[in-house]
Formats: structure tokens, sequence, C-alpha cells
């Protein structure tokens, strides 16, 4: 079942539930035990039993952020060994933070390796609902521009009114970004933060209410599951734009549609959706939305850091050193 570089009794073993990269796959073999779960074929709960009984269990895993695979008490259960869970993605909503607390197993993710990555296309997405882009180069890829004349008009980014859900290390980030263009920052989280002058908001109606724009940049907890919902999106408003690089299941999905058939609000981009990889296929002719297949966080330099920062939390992990980017039930922004 496992696979490594070097004499295996003395290298511990990690349960792996991601397809990593030829680069990821060699430095995870060089040091660790490697139980892989996708090469293993096997389903699941057998695969775990399997692990459970090797004569050295594992001691740690490795899962992908958002992924299918579940860390709850259920699987923990089925590895008792476990005491560190290293998630490749920022959000940890298939992590259980609480059980994983309880049974004294370490829990890290992705720190800010895919802030900027994220960040920067929170802008681009933004950029091409307003102005139109992926819309306008469809009109001039099927002919029209010749027959249909010039294309309609978009909206311009600077002076719009930016209502940020989350203003966590992303949110941070998109803010500063957006400050460039000339927009006004708002904001809603847990607390007002006190190292911001932007305007804070105590909930995301009133919020979306004084906002030509909505971003959500918040981790999926239970308070935050469809935080925007038919209330927000038409207190938004028919000129409203929203934004989503936080999680599908952020935005109740099927009010948006709604709210966008039927012209209450402008416009969406949209890079997470509440059922990935499925999409709602009624958004598939709509101009005025922009999609995209969670691809926020992949960029060649962000994938390079992510291998060095999943390794730097197994090696502080297995060498008894406080992990790179520990998370805790806390510690999740909204």
């Amino acid at each position: 079942m496992g696979s490594a570089g070097g004499d295996p009794a003395t290298l511990p073993a990690v349960l792996l539930f991601r397809r990593p990269d030829g680069a990821v796959s060699a430095t995870l073999s060089e040091r660790f035990v490697v139980l892989d779960f996708r090469a293993s074929g096997e389903p699941l709960p057998a695969f775990l039993a399997a692990a459970a009984a090797e004569p050295d269990p594992p001691r740690a895993a490795i899962v992908v952020g958002g992924g299918s695979v579940v860390v709850d008490a259920s699987f923990l259960d089925a590895v008792p060994s476990l005491r560190c869970v290293v998630s490749t993605g920022a959000g940890v909503d298939h992590i259980d933070l609480a059980e994983c607390a309880r049974r004294g197993v370490a829990v890290a993710n992705s720190g800010e390796v895919y802030s900027a990555d994220v960040a920067d296309y929170a802008v681009g997405l933004l950029l091409d609902v307003l102005r139109q882009v992926s819309a306008a180069g469809r009109y001039v890829r099927r002919g029209a521009w010749p027959v249909q004349g010039d294309y309609p008009l978009g909206s311009k980014l600077g002076g719009k009114r930016v209502g940020i859900i989350g203003l966590g290390n992303i949110g941070s980030r998109i803010a500063k970004r957006l400050e460039a263009f000339g927009c006004v920052i708002h904001y809603n989280s847990r607390n007002p933060k006190d190292s911001v002058s932007y305007k804070f908001f105590p909930n995301v109606q009133s919020l979306a209410a004084e906002s030509d724009v909505l971003v959500v940049a918040c981790a999926l907890t239970k308070a935050t599951q469809r935080i925007v919902n038919k209330d927000v999106l038409e207190a938004l408003g028919k000129g409203g734009v929203i934004i989503n690089i936080g999680r599908g299941a952020n935005i109740d999905e099927a009010e948006l549609v709604m709210a966008l058939k039927e012209g209450k609000i402008a416009g969406a981009g949209l890079d997470v959706f509440e059922h990935e990889p499925k999409t709602q296929s009624e958004l598939f002719s709509m101009d005025n939305v922009v999609l995209s297949p969670h691809v926020a966080v992949f960029t060649e330099e962000s994938r390079s850091d992510l291998r060095v920062h999943t390794i730097g939390n197994l090696e502080a992990f297995f060498s008894g050193q406080p992990l790179v980017s520990p998370m805790h039930a806390d510690s999740l922004v909204q």
C-alpha cells in the first residue's frame, strides 16, 4: 500500500487523498511512506481499514481542500492513530474542527499560499462582469460585430461601492486591490476590524443595501451557509453585481439564478458552485454572468508554494514543532 524512497521502517506514514503533481509525489515519497487513496482503487472504508491495520499506522493525512473526502467522527474512528490533518485548501469546511480538537488531532490549511492569486481572480471576475469582456469576446467570435455593430456599453469599476463578506487574508487583499481602482470599501465580518478604516456593517443585508458590488470571501460554516439569500439579493438591487470566490454554498444558488433571470441583480462572477462540478445550466446562456471551474487558487506559482507549505506542515508535525498554518474552530473568518 505504501511507497517511499529510503528505508520505509524509518519513515512516518501519511495518508494521501489528492492527486499530486510529479514534484509533490517525489518529495512526499522521499520523506514519508505514502498511502495513496486514489492509487489504491479501493472504496474509502476499505482503504482506511487497511491503513489502520498497517504495522506502523499513519499519524497524518493530506486532504484536498473542499474535496469529497470529509474528515469527521467516522473518518477519525476508522484511523484512530491519526493525529494531524493537512488540507491543501484555505477552506476547511470538509474537516470537523471541533471533533478534531476533541480528539487531539491537529489541523492545518494552506495558509496564505493562495490569497494573492484568489484576490487577483476576484478582481478579474468583477472587471469581466462589469466590462463584459468574455461576452464581448463571444460577440466578436460569432461574427456579430460587422452585422450588429458596436457591442453594448459596460459599466466602470472605479467609484463602485464594494461590500466584502469576510475580511480575512483574501478579503483584505481584494479590498486593497479595489482601493487602487478608486472603489469605496465596506465589509461584514463577525466583529469589526480595528486595523481598517472601511465601514463595518453588522449584517449582510444592510451591507448589500449600501453596495454596488457584493464579494463573497468568507469561510463556509453553519453561520455562513447561504448567507447570501433572497433578501440579500433584493437588497443588492437591480444594478448590483455579486462575485463569489468563497464557497458555492455561501449563496442560495437557486435564488441567485432566479434573481438573474428576473433582472433583480445586474450580474455575477462565480468561481464556486453549490454542487460542484455540477452547475445550474440556466446560467450558461446569461451574458451578464461569468463562470469558471473553481480555479481562482491555481497558478504555477501557487502550486509550487503549496508543495513547500504542505511538506512544511507535515515535517513540523512529525518533529514536534508548531504547525506552519494551524486551524482552530474559532479561527474561521467571516
